[in-house]
């Protein structure tokens, strides 16, 4: 009788586990998929012109280091470099087309994704490249804390 209880109380355990697993990996899945969908909607923002928008996705202390400048530390001074990169971009008329199949992993509140885009301009690529960010869920929403992205092109060579 002993033995059985023992069973019983093993298999009752393994069935708390398994279902607190499963539960895990949806929310595992949920988040995954926001970081994703914060992705796609920063590429929309970007290419609509919409550095409000933009500077919305990263968190208060967020440091951005866009390639060929200093590091952009706050969402208020994220909002100013979007603000003249976007508009420089419009001018330009560059469209980021960010590649969906992407790399994310979850800890806790914290997440990242890594993944590659081109640049076009009227449809022909003049640039291509990878990216990388390092998110946080706070309140219930996924923010952008670091984010940084570069060109596969290597650099002019210096004159």
């Amino acid at each position: 009788m002993i033995r059985f209880r023992n069973l019983s109380w093993l298999a009752a355990s393994l069935v708390v586990v398994m279902g607190m697993a499963h539960a895990a990996a949806a929310v595992a899945g949920e988040d995954e998929a926001a970081i994703r969908q914060l992705t796609t909607d920063w590429g929309k923002a970007y290419n609509g012109g919409d550095a409000e928008a933009l500077a919305a996705m990263y968190a208060e202390d967020a440091l951005l280091m866009p390639p060929g400048h200093p590091g952009v530390k706050g969402r208020a001074a994220i909002l100013e470099f979007f603000k003249g990169d976007v508009a420089a971009s419009q001018e330009a008329k560059v469209v980021f087309v960010l590649n969906p199949d992407t790399d994310v992993g979850i800890f806790g509140d914290m997440g990242w994704e890594t993944g590659t885009y081109a640049a076009t301009i009227d449809g022909a690529v003049v640039d291509t490249g990878k990216f990388m960010s390092v998110n946080r869920k706070q309140d219930g929403k996924w923010y952008y804390i670091r984010d940084t992205w570069n060109s596969d092109v290597p650099p002019a060579p210096a004159q």
